[in-house]
C-alpha cells in the first residue's frame, strides 16, 4: 500500500545536480567511509582557500549510477575549484584596495625641490667673470622685465624657467649684439624621462638641416649629460649657440646660452668651449641650490 505523503515528499524525488545531471544521494556516505575524510584541506585565509574554519556541510560523496569514487572525486575537484576561485577574488580585492595592483612607479627626485623663481637658484657667478651682466631693464612693462622668470606645480611635471638678457661690460651703445641665457628645471612626477633623455639630445646630429650639431656626453654632472654646440656656418656675424642638458634622476635641467654680434662690434664674443665651461660651472652650482630649495 502506497502512502500518499510520499508523493509530496521532495528527499523522495531525484533532484538535479548543481554541476551535472547526476541526482543528489538521498544517504550521504557516513564520514569515515570517505577515504578523504582524514585529508586536511589546502590552508589558507579563513581556513583555507575560503573554506570556513568549521561548520561546512559535507558536500555528496557518491552517486547512484556512478563508478565507487567517481561522484566522490567529481564532488572534492568542485569544491576545491570553488574554494580557490572565492580565494582568488578575495586575494583580488585586497590587492586593489591596497594599491597592490598599481603600477604607478614612484619618481626618484633626487633631492630637488620646486620653486617658483628659478632666476634667484640660477649662478650668474661665472658669466659674470666673464665681464657679463645682467642687461638692466627697458621699461615697466612685465615684458621688458629682465631676468624674467615663472613656473607651475601640476600633477605630473614641476616646470620652472629663467631668462636673462645679457650684455658685455663697457659695451658701446652702438654695438648691435645680443646674448641671452635660457635655463629650465623639470620635475618628473609621473614618467621617468631616462629612457628619451639622452637621444633627445643626440638627435641634434642627426636632423636635416644647413647648420650641423656637435653632441658629447659631459661626465660629472647628475646622472647623464650632454653638450650640444652648433658649428660655426662661416658667416661674416660672430655667435653661438651652446645647449647644456643634464638629467639627475627624474630631474631635468637645461641651460640654453645663444648669442649674436654683428662684425661692428668693438666686443669679442666668448667662443663656443669658453660658453660651454660656463654653463657647466653654472649647472653645477645651481643645481646645489634646487637640492637645497626642497628644505627652505
Amino acid at each position: 500500500m502506497s502512502i500518499s505523503g510520499d508523493q509530496n515528499n521532495p528527499y523522495n524525488q531525484p533532484q538535479p545536480h548543481p554541476y551535472g545531471q547526476v541526482p543528489a544521494p538521498q544517504n550521504p556516505v557516513p564520514a569515515q567511509q570517505n577515504p578523504y575524510a582524514h585529508q586536511a584541506p589546502p590552508q589558507g585565509p579563513a581556513g583555507g582557500y575560503g573554506y570556513p574554519a568549521s561548520g561546512m556541510p559535507a558536500a555528496p560523496l557518491g552517486a547512484p549510477g556512478a563508478p565507487d569514487g567517481a561522484g566522490r572525486g567529481m564532488s572534492g575537484w568542485l569544491w576545491a575549484i570553488g574554494g580557490a576561485v572565492a580565494a582568488s577574488a578575495i586575494w583580488g580585492s585586497v590587492l586593489f584596495a591596497t594599491g597592490g595592483f598599481s603600477s604607478e612607479p614612484s619618481p626618484d627626485l633626487a633631492g630637488y625641490g620646486y620653486t617658483s623663481d628659478l632666476c634667484a637658484e640660477t649662478s650668474m657667478t661665472p658669466f659674470e667673470n666673464a665681464d657679463f651682466k645682467t642687461k638692466a631693464n627697458t621699461g615697466t612693462a612685465s615684458k621688458n622685465t629682465n631676468p624674467q622668470h615663472s613656473g607651475a606645480q601640476q600633477a605630473s611635471l614641476d616646470t620652472m624657467w629663467c631668462n636673462v638678457s645679457l650684455e658685455k661690460e663697457n659695451a658701446s651703445s652702438s654695438d648691435y649684439s645680443s646674448t641671452w641665457l635660457y635655463n629650465t628645471a623639470t620635475l618628473h612626477k609621473k614618467t621617468d624621462p631616462a629612457p628619451e633623455f639622452a637621444d633627445g639630445y643626440r638627435s641634434y646630429e642627426k636632423q636635416d638641416a644647413s647648420v650641423g650639431y656637435r653632441v658629447e656626453a659631459v661626465p660629472g654632472l647628475g646622472d647623464e649629460a650632454f653638450l650640444v654646440t652648433r658649428k660655426d656656418d662661416g658667416s661674416t656675424n660672430s655667435g653661438s649657440y651652446v645647449i647644456l642638458g643634464v638629467r639627475d634622476g627624474w630631474m631635468t635641467y637645461q641651460s640654453t646660452w645663444s648669442s649674436y654680434a654683428s662684425s661692428r662690434s668693438s666686443t669679442k664674443p666668448p667662443t663656443a668651449d669658453e660658453v660651454a665651461t660656463m654653463l657647466k660651472t653654472s649647472a653645477t652650482e645651481t643645481l646645489k641650490r634646487l637640492q637645497n630649495s626642497r628644505s627652505r
